[in-house]
């Protein structure tokens, strides 16, 4: 086992000798000139004057190497009472006949696709469909309602879009074809063709010209081989909620990506080619991309496509049937998942019965994990529970407990320390390195390691708001310290970007939906410490005067505005009425403060502070909506 210290010091200090043997591990057509490219700063470019393909990387390869009849992907849906399993030959026939017939309608490298599928296998194929002929898909979650379908339309500007008739959601049935239909009439751009997987359950209604059912669209479809593209060309855009209401189309590159996954495998999961690796989320999100799709597959690894929840589907131990059934080495999810299971089965009762012997790690992310849980899922489990942390712009972690490299001592509330490539720093307000202890903003000394956002898809400007607010470092947008043992501890956003079930919403976006409302002078959307779901959006809303109506009605249709605009998975269901917002004499809303109330934490009345007595307001309110302290 090599020693973290030396292999982290590597990183930082040879960078370009250290990626350039990491990528060994994958297929070139054409090797690099340079390993970091530093002549556009910040704008820095990883394997510049290379080619390759990823999609051969993740199939072709493994094929040619002797995996053909190796599983690549496990099918488990509960809700549908399936499971299907897909080798490694299977997947590259079907992977190269769907990328044929996206060529026969002319899809080219550079062309943009959005995906906008369920958890189905499907969804693999149309992703790497692309990838295996140069053009940049976008996967946008299912569960998003159609005005941010068509926000992302109209920025990724598709000449393509995939998708299926429903999705699953528990007991219910969601119709996509309705949503994307309203989508499309909402954008101003408009895809050519649209490509939709017809379900069972639902079967929906095809616009002729221009849409294409799956089954017709690939038959008689002629496979194709890979298309060799730069290591600096886009695989991918995905975006992820920012301060405002336009979301951020985070890029990601072919050849950095490629190398960053293949090596976090080894070395940040400790996981063998051939064994099986479970990432518990969903195609939409950017652990569905890095580690139910790509990273797996690069490394020869069977994922599983999990179609269902951690309880509910049918019941607590739907995980360790799961990990049993298959035979799960390392199982990767959210917080919010194993705080649904305790929930549910605190003494573990499903537990026992099943057999999990096979499962080495459990790997959690996408949101703090608060103690209690890992004290509780490592007592249940009697395995290593690695916290880990990183975000959709990084694409893989930026602080774990690296189990390939030298598994360290576990502290609760630490994702542990920097994964190899990243400099982590913690800084004050003036941009000066605070020392161990202190708290500050999280920031990551540039260059970032490959597999990082080079930029934001057609947005440079805005990727520049990342690297310039500290010149030299990106700014993470998390306060944060480290320990005198040089564990990192995050402590939440500084923004107001929040993590609801490990999804990251904009308050910001919320805020704007509101006040849209005719009745609404003025409104705040704040994160609220949630048990189960980490972090749930509460509103607090000023009326316009002369409005009689009651408070709860107005609230009602609050709430459903957010829903239709963004979606149930926004969790916007508590909102007060209040007289004012507690501001600054220069007039800014304190939300940190209006934060530490619906919280029930202490706070100092700030001396800018216009009405202190608005605060008081601001208490009453948040417990009569069951926050805030008691009594």
């Amino acid at each position: 086992m090599t020693n973290y210290q030396e292999v982290f010091t590597h990183s930082i200090t040879g960078p370009e000798s250290f990626w350039g043997k990491a990528a060994q591990a994958i297929q070139w057509t054409k090797k690099w000139d340079r390993v970091l490219d530093e002549s556009d700063k910040p704008f820095y470019r990883w394997f510049a004057g290379g080619e390759l393909n990823t999609c051969y990387n993740a199939l072709d390869c493994h094929v040619a190497n002797g995996r053909k009849d190796q599983v690549a992907i496990i099918y488990d849906s509960p809700v549908t009472d399936t499971v299907r399993k897909i080798t490694y030959g299977e997947l590259l026939e079907s992977v190269s006949v769907f990328a044929g017939a996206l060529t026969g309608i002319g899809v080219v490298r550079g062309d943009t696709v959005i995906i906008y599928m369920p958890m189905i296998p499907e969804a693999l194929t149309a992703v790497l469909a692309c990838a295996r002929i140069g053009a940049v898909h976008s996967v946008v979650f299912g569960g998003f309602a159609p005005n941010e379908l068509a926000i992302r339309i109209d920025d990724a500007r598709p000449k393509v879009i995939i998708s299926a008739s429903c999705g699953i959601e528990g007991k219910k049935i969601l119709s996509y074809k309705p949503l994307m239909d309203e989508a499309i009439h909402l954008a101003a751009h408009k895809p050519e063709k649209c490509v939709i997987f017809q379900r069972p359950q639902v079967k929906a209604d095809l616009i002729p010209g221009r849409d294409l059912d799956w089954d017709n669209f690939t038959e008689g479809a002629k496979p194709v081989p890979c298309v060799s593209v730069a290591a600096t060309d886009p695989l991918y855009i995905l975006y992820t909620s920012g301060t405002t209401g336009k979301p951020k189309g985070v890029l990601r590159d072919n050849g950095g990506h490629a190398v960053a996954l293949k090596w976090s495998m080894e070395h940040i999961y400790d996981v063998k080619p051939g064994e099986v690796f479970w990432a518990a989320s969903d195609v939409g999100w950017v652990v569905g991309h890095s580690y139910i799709i790509y990273a797996p597959l690069l490394h020869g690894c069977t994922t599983i496509v999990y179609e269902g929840k951690p309880v509910g589907t049918p019941d607590p131990g739907a995980f360790w049937r799961v990990i049993s059934q298959h035979n799960v080495s390392v199982l990767f999810t959210a917080p919010t998942a194993f705080r649904a299971i305790k929930k549910e089965d605190p003494a573990g009762e499903y537990l026992k019965k099943h057999n999990i012997s096979c499962l080495r790690y459990l790997f959690l992310a996408g949101e703090r994990l608060d103690p209690d849980t890992y004290y509780w899922a490592n007592d249940m489990l009697k395995i290593p529970v690695v916290d880990h942390w990183w975000q959709t712009e990084t694409g893989w972690p930026i602080a774990a407990n690296c189990m390939g490299i030298e598994p360290l001592p576990i502290k609760a509330g630490s994702p542990t320390k920097p994964v190899p490539g990243y400099n982590v720093q913690i800084l004050d307000a003036d941009g000066n390195r605070l020392p161990d202890g202190e708290e500050g903003s999280v920031v990551i000394k540039l260059p970032l390691p490959p597999g990082c956002l080079p930029t934001l898809w057609q947005d440079d400007k805005r990727y520049l708001e990342y690297v310039t607010e500290r010149p030299g470092y990106y700014v993470t947008g998390d306060g944060g310290r480290f320990d005198e043992d040089g564990y990192l501890y995050i402590m939440g956003r500084i923004d107001d970007v929040i993590n609801v079930a490990g999804h990251r919403l904009s308050t910001g976006a919320m805020e704007e939906i509101v006040s849209k409302h005719k009745d609404v002078a003025e409104c705040a959307v704040l994160g609220a410490e949630d048990q189960l779901k980490g972090q749930v959006p509460v509103g607090f809303v000023v009326l316009k005067a002369g409005v009689d109506r009651k408070p709860e009605d107005i609230i009602a249709e609050l709430v459903q505005m957010v829903r239709s605009e963004l979606g149930a998975l926004a969790c916007f269901k508590e909102a007060a009425v209040v007289k004012a917002l507690p501001k600054t004499r220069s007039g800014k809303t304190l939300r940190g403060t209006m934060r530490n109330i619906v919280d029930g934490k202490s706070y100092v009345v700030p001396s800018t502070i216009d009405d202190p007595a608005v605060l008081t307001s601001i208490e009453e309110s948040a417990r009569n909506i069951g926050y805030g302290k008691k009594g």
